[in-house]
């Protein structure tokens, strides 16, 4: 049997779009260890292209990962938590806008209507950082959400103390791991390497 075998994890992806790659490799590994895979985009993720690649090709390759069509609208995302289809709920990556606005109860996203619509049942959401001000404006975010029920953090680090000195990144190959404990209502410490 694998190991997420009828998991349901609803995977979400902001614009952190240099950390695409690590994100959707995580997504993939998820799938292969069992999981059911919902894909999410918030409306910038889904459509917008960047100097790390084009939006049509970023949703198409996730698609592919998950297998099915995304969910890159609000109206889409707000059925998750009332049909149930999810069992926890992954941000990967997760902005600093987008952390910002789950600190503040906004719903304004696909990716917020997903997580409140998620939580709505009590459900773990796993976030995946990568903002280079998580240790400066951010920071009151991080807390605020680490005193919150239901969310849990992927182990982040900074990823370059010089040039962006506040700056955190998740470690994501630490994704599945942290999926594991999160169900069980647990937390992989330490939170910050």
């Amino acid at each position: 049997m694998k190991k997420f075998e009828n998991i349901r994890i609803g995977y979400a992806v902001t614009g952190s779009f240099c950390t695409f790659e690590k994100a959707f490799e995580q997504a993939k590994i998820l799938r292969e260890m069992g999981a059911e895979i919902v894909p999410i985009m918030s409306e910038n993720a889904f459509g917008k292209s960047t100097r790390f690649g084009k939006s049509g090709e970023n949703v198409r390759k996730f698609e592919e990962i998950c297998g099915r069509e995304i969910i890159s609208d609000i109206e889409s995302a707000e059925p998750i938590g009332p049909k149930n289809l999810t069992d926890i709920m992954v941000i990967s990556p997760c902005t600093s806008n987008t952390l910002s606005k789950l600190a503040c109860s906004i719903t304004d996203t696909s990716v917020t209507m997903a997580v409140k619509s998620h939580l709505r049942s009590g459900k773990p959401v796993l976030l995946a950082i990568a903002s280079n001000d998580s240790l400066s404006g951010s920071a009151k975010n991080i807390g605020e959400l680490l005193n919150r029920r239901n969310y849990y953090f992927v182990p982040m680090r900074q990823d370059d103390i010089e040039k962006k000195p506040t700056s955190l990144v998740a470690d994501f190959t630490l994704i599945p791991k942290c999926v594991e404990l999160a169900v069980k209502g647990l937390q992989l410490r330490p939170i910050i390497m």
